[in-house]
Order: C-alpha cells, then sequence, then structure tokens
C-alpha cells in the first residue's frame, strides 16, 4: 500500500467512512500486502488520533463510535490473516459489565478502541459474574475491564477486584458513567478510564506499571 493509500485510510477512520475503508482494507489483501503495516502505520495512528480528538472536546460520543466502527470494518478483515500469520497482539484484555448490569454501549466502545489500539480482546457481555472473569484470566486475558453504569452495580466491581487481588499478574481496570478516580482508589483498582479513550491510555499503564 502507497503512502497516499495509508493517508487516505488514516482519514477514512478519521472521518467514520466505514465503506472507504473496507474498500482499501480489500484492496490491499488482495494486493497481497502487509495488512500488519496497515494496522501499525494507518489504522492504529488514526483511532489515536480520533481519541485525541475526543479528549480536546473536538468531536464528542457519536463521532467516536462512528470512527470506532469503521475501523471495526477493517479490523473484521484483517484480524483472521493476523492470527494465522502469528502477529502478536499489545496484550490479551477482557471487557464485560459487571454481575446485575445489562448496560453494553460504553463497553463495546472501549472494546472497539482497544482493538483499534492493537489489543487481542475478549468481550464477556453483560451481567458477568466472576466464574466468567475467571475462565477469561484462565485463558490468558490478564487484563480485565469493568463496566458499570449504575450506582446499584457499581460495588459488584469491588468484589471482582477482591477476588483476583492475590492472583499473580492480574490487572484491572475500570469505568462507566458512576465511576470516579476516587472510587477506584477505594476499591483498589488498578487504573481508571473516564471513557473509551482514557480506557485505552489506563490499559496502557498497566502494561507498562
Amino acid at each position: 500500500m502507497t503512502e497516499e493509500e495509508l493517508d487516505d485510510l488514516f482519514d477514512a477512520i478519521c472521518e467514520g467512512d466505514r465503506d472507504t475503508v473496507v474498500s482499501l482494507v480489500e484492496t490491499a489483501i488482495n494486493n497481497k500486502d502487509d495488512v500488519s503495516v496497515l494496522l501499525n502505520e494507518a489504522m492504529i495512528p488514526a483511532m489515536g488520533e480520533v481519541g485525541n480528538r475526543f479528549s480536546e472536546n473536538i468531536i464528542f460520543v457519536p463521532e467516536m463510535l462512528v470512527a470506532a466502527r469503521a475501523m471495526q470494518g477493517g479490523i473484521n478483515l484483517i484480524e483472521p490473516i493476523l492470527a494465522s500469520s502469528g502477529h502478536e497482539p499489545i496484550a490479551k484484555v477482557a471487557v464485560g459489565s459487571v454481575k446485575g448490569d445489562l448496560h453494553d454501549i460504553g463497553k463495546n466502545l472501549v472494546i472497539m478502541m482497544l482493538k483499534g489500539a492493537g489489543f487481542q480482546v475478549e468481550d464477556l457481555g453483560v451481567d458477568v459474574d466472576i466464574p466468567i472473569f475467571e475462565e477469561a484470566v484462565n485463558n490468558g486475558y490478564k487484563i480485565l475491564c469493568l463496566s458499570a453504569l449504575l450506582t446499584t452495580t457499581k460495588d459488584e466491581m469491588r468484589t471482582v477486584i477482591n477476588h483476583f487481588k492475590d492472583w499473580k499478574n492480574v490487572k484491572i481496570v475500570i469505568g462507566g458513567a458512576v465511576i470516579t478516580q476516587e472510587f477506584a482508589d477505594i476499591i483498589g483498582a488498578n487504573a481508571f478510564g473516564a471513557d473509551a479513550s482514557e480506557a485505552v491510555k489506563a490499559v496502557h499503564s498497566c502494561i507498562a506499571a
């Protein structure tokens, strides 16, 4: 893929143009281009730019969601190729809304942003109980992202953190509309993400720690 085409892919993701993203990625695959170059030189930087624009209030959740969905269109095409080539993700992250919480819009956006940042992500769904988180950890997902949108369910995060506090190398990131940094500190979370963009940074901080 030429520099111009990489720039076009970058721009298409930032603009949320899913059709163009899919078309460019399909062309690259048909030309037997190295899809890891697409990921590392256009797709991941594009989602980083989207995250920066969101943090600076240049764009808002609807625009970020559209961009993430455009990115996902390309990810869906290259994931099988990357997997078969032995491409190593940055880390394996499992994401789920805690027990009793059935909300998934924020969770799904975090998942798309994490995939766009180069992580291997397992979507555990909603109303996730400890045995499901435990199974994910046993399958190699040592970073858990917990989501809660309700004050009545956020204390379930404390339960999950207490369960894993003595597990080696398990890191827990929490977020959601009712979650604050103060609450994260109180219950002993490893990191807190105020929104989907910040969640990606929080996961990166767990790797660096």
